[in-house]
């Protein structure tokens, strides 16, 4: 039995976890939930964004699902999930992009992977303020060791799931400094895995070719600001940010997480999309091992995704939340 960290969220957050767990519960899946919750309704009901609880509990557990989270805006907050990522070194932010039958988009054949790291770059919140001058800097910080680990990680994962090219995105003729760093790290990753193709675009030329020819990519690598760009993208590619998974990973914990977000506007409407944080949770059940588990549900989610009158609106259906859980659940046995 699995203990995980279960983060609702906000806005439609609860409904699509709901509609998770109620899936898992059903499928019988050997995780047990220890739910905390972090936010804007957290703050609302306690004066704290991110309670000390949800902190203990992940530094327990390990492992989290994580909702769609609001942070107030214009009150000085950090954003949660940056400040997670870094407090936890979660260095990979993994996002998975795949054709699937029953979502319909302008491409065909499309199954990619973005590594994008998480803690460093323009993200780091390394910004100064000239007043007198009416100057504001962001300083994109890319250490060494952050491009080794990120660039790495991505060789790993695909040797180890038997993928066969990994692309370094990156701006090197601009941004010389940083981006020798990123193109010395990947290539000393590429000596070490010499059965994987490697090679480098100028991350413009980078964009123009996802959009063109998508399916000549396999492993992207790329620093945090191109990552977070390329990886919506990415999911544009195969139907939207309601349809993708997304992970944070480091080396001692992982949160994983819808990476859409929390749609105040059709909360409590049963409305919501449940797909991407499903699919985030069987991104977890690989992480912990249970494969089968993982391969029984995503075979009944791709079931139901070809059953249109099963589909939330957002897929071309009219089925609420809960009746789309519900279709997935009676597809698991078949």
């Amino acid at each position: 039995m699995h203990l995980i960290t279960l983060i609702p969220g906000d806005g439609i957050g609860p409904e699509i976890t709901k509609a998770v767990t109620d899936i898992f519960a059903a499928a019988q899946v050997p995780v047990q939930w220890e739910e905390q919750n972090a936010g804007q309704t957290t703050f609302d009901q306690s004066g704290e964004l991110i309670p000390q609880a949800l902190l203990t509990s992940l530094e327990k557990n390990k492992v989290a699902l994580k909702g769609p989270i609001t942070t107030p805006v214009g009150k000085g907050f950090r954003s949660i999930n940056v400040t997670l990522r870094q407090k936890y070194d979660l260095y990979q932010n993994v996002r998975p992009s795949k054709t699937t039958a029953g979502i319909q988009t302008r491409y065909e054949g499309i199954d990619l992977v973005l590594f994008r790291e998480n803690t460093e770059g323009l993200y780091a919140g390394l910004e100064t303020w000239d007043e007198h001058h009416g100057i504001g800097d962001s300083i994109a910080r890319v250490s060494v060791a952050g491009a080794r680990k990120i660039c790495r990680a991505a060789f790993a994962y695909a040797a180890k799931h038997g993928r066969k090219k990994v692309t370094l995105a990156h701006k090197a003729n601009i941004l010389k400094v940083p981006g020798k760093i990123m193109l010395d790290a990947a290539q000393e990753a590429a000596r070490e895995f010499p059965q994987i193709q490697y090679e480098d675009k100028i991350i413009d030329n980078m964009c123009m070719q996802l959009v063109g020819k998508p399916e000549q990519f396999d492993v992207i690598v790329t620093t945090n600001l191109f990552g977070d760009i390329l990886s919506d993208l990415c999911a544009g590619l195969v139907g939207g940010l309601g349809v993708v998974a997304g992970a944070n990973i480091g080396d001692d914990m992982a949160i994983f997480e819808a990476v859409h977000g929390s749609a105040p506007d059709i909360a409590g409407q049963g409305k919501a999309n449940p797909t991407a944080l499903l699919r985030s949770a069987l991104m977890m059940l690989h992480h912990l091992g249970e494969h089968e588990q993982a391969d029984k549900i995503e075979k009944a989610l791709e079931l139901t995704l070809k059953d249109k009158a099963k589909c939330t609106g957002d897929l071309g259906g009219s089925a609420s939340t809960s009746e789309f859980a519900q279709a997935i659940i009676e597809n698991l046995d078949k």
